[in-house]
């Protein structure tokens, strides 16, 4: 018994030793991995263990260091697309084309919302915005149609055949918007370097006026000189040019959008209705004047001026409704004969053009709302976004421009007729053409900084004289061709005033 109890007594504790012997080892193991990991080589930093194979196990996504690469960007803007920005996959976002016209003009409003001043853009800034629009852009390049095309088989026959391009309107004006942007951009680097006018830092700047947010643009005592004045002016009409071309374009793809049915079903069965007994009979008078009627009507406010670019776009529609019925005995139907009713729809169009003229930072109407709200036309849908977002950001860099001009007439003490006379730099109002507009740019000169302007405009007369004596050189004639721009006053009707005052379309957006 007892030799039991001994030899019992010496298994125990060596059982004891042993599981304190494992229990060494296997603190030691630890301590050797936990210092493996912390080595710079080793996996640590967030790293994965190695497999057993000797592979290493993926990294999580929200492990991984630094900023997200282009791709994962990419990939989150799309999934977005595809959701229509709903992420919870209901199926209750909105349509494709208004997800992609958000997106246009939120990523327009996150890159040029905070440009308050006359400068560059940031390098990073302005990579972001190229990329970026160049992925939304990138869905255009697969809107195609059928176009008839001829093919040439082995034996030599000649069939034609249906094969699919990019759609006509797309292939047009969307390398034309491309250009646009390329310009503003191009425009805006010009402004780099200067130094005859500056802005206020943050609580210096006590602006009193309706863009108090701004910030207050600082000129010298005795105001910028003639070379700096005159460039600003080329400048502002290179941008102006920009302004126009994306406002045509914008309006073009606005025209070809579809009128959505809830929009018509809203509105009243007589355009008399809809514009009030005033404005209907001063534009059913025999004798109108447009210019006439836009002095008699109140536009002292925004919401005045939207109020009638709605009353008269909807007496337009059922205008153009009631000579498209022929049944007089329908809802739609007219008393007035056909001419009548077109003379009205011509009136009508006319006002609103010079509407738009006069305020074209008006927010949009209830028309323009429908039409982008209710488009399924993807095409159409980047197509207006894209050319709004220019317009807006074309706009800004002239009033930025404007701002610095009002300084400098402010620092020099000129009385407010030459200060507006300086400000008209519109043409006559007419209606915009996107190829027109677009041709006139082509034949523009290429932006210039102030140093470039510098020389160019004095050395016109030198090269003039060269010309003259017969020793002028190649380039010399090359430069000479280039048509400075016109900077002296232009003489302008009363109709010319109506394209002053631009205003910013903020609102639009």
């Amino acid at each position: 018994m007892v030799r039991f109890l001994r030899r019992h007594s010496l298994d125990k504790s060596n059982s004891h030793t042993h599981l304190r012997k494992e229990e060494q080892e296997s603190n030691s193991c630890t301590e050797s991995d936990t210092a493996e990991m912390q080595e710079p080589g080793g996996n640590g930093g967030g790293g994965a263990p190695p497999l057993p194979n000797g592979r290493t196990a993926p990294r999580s996504r929200l492990a991984r260091d630094g900023p997200p690469s282009d791709l994962d960007v990419m990939k989150e803007r799309f999934a977005k697309l595809l959701l229509g920005e709903d992420m919870s996959g209901t199926g209750k976002g909105v349509p494709s084309a208004l997800a992609l016209s958000n997106a246009i003009t939120n990523l327009a409003a996150s890159v040029f919302g905070e440009h308050r001043k006359l400068e560059p853009m940031a390098p990073d800034t302005k990579e972001r915005w190229k990329k970026e629009v160049g992925w939304l852009l990138s869905v255009t390049d697969h809107i195609v149609e059928f176009v008839p095309t001829r093919q040439t088989a082995e034996n030599g026959t000649t069939m034609e055949i249906m094969s699919t391009a990019q759609r006509r309107d797309l292939q047009m004006n969307i390398p034309a918007l491309r250009k646009l942007d390329a310009m503003l951009i191009g425009y805006m680097d010009n402004f780099v370097d200067q130094t005859e006018f500056w802005y206020e830092k943050g609580g210096d700047n006590k602006r009193d006026d309706d863009k108090w947010w701004m910030p207050t643009v600082k000129v010298p005592a005795e105001g910028l000189s003639d070379v700096t004045r005159k460039w600003l002016q080329y400048q502002k009409e290179c941008v102006n040019q920009v302004l126009k071309a994306a406002m045509a374009i914008n309006a073009q793809v606005l025209v070809e959008m579809e009128i959505p049915e809830i929009y018509i079903e809203s509105l009243p069965k007589k355009g008399k209705t809809s514009l009030g007994d005033a404005i209907y009979r001063s534009i059913t008078d025999e004798e109108f004047d447009p210019i006439e009627f836009l002095e008699g009507v109140d536009l002292s406010t925004e919401h005045k001026v939207l109020d009638l670019k709605n009353r008269i776009e909807a007496s337009t529609i059922i205008w153009k409704r009631k000579m498209q019925t022929k049944d007089a005995k329908s809802s739609w139907g007219s008393i007035i004969s056909f001419e009548k009713r077109e003379q009205f729809e011509e009136r009508a169009e006319t006002i609103l053009h010079l509407l738009k003229l006069q305020f074209p930072g008006a927010p949009q109407s209830q028309l323009d709302i429908s039409k982008i709200q209710y488009n399924r036309d993807v095409g159409y849908a980047l197509l207006e976004s894209y050319s709004r977002v220019l317009e807006s950001l074309a706009y800004s860099v002239i009033s930025r421009i404007e701002d610095v001009l009002g300084a400098d007439a402010a620092a020099t003490n000129l009385t407010a007729s030459e200060a507006a006379r300086r400000q008209l730099e519109m043409n006559a109002p007419r209606k915009l053409d996107a190829r027109e507009e677009l041709e006139k740019l082509n034949e523009a000169p290429a932006s210039m900084t102030l140093y470039d302007f510098m020389g160019w405009h004095f050395d016109q007369d030198e090269l003039m004289r060269k010309k003259e004596e017969g020793t002028l050189d190649e380039a010399g004639e090359a430069m000479l061709l280039k048509k400075a721009p016109s900077l002296a006053p232009k003489k302008f009707s009363y109709v010319d005033s109506l394209t002053g005052g631009v205003r910013s379309p903020s609102a639009r957006h």
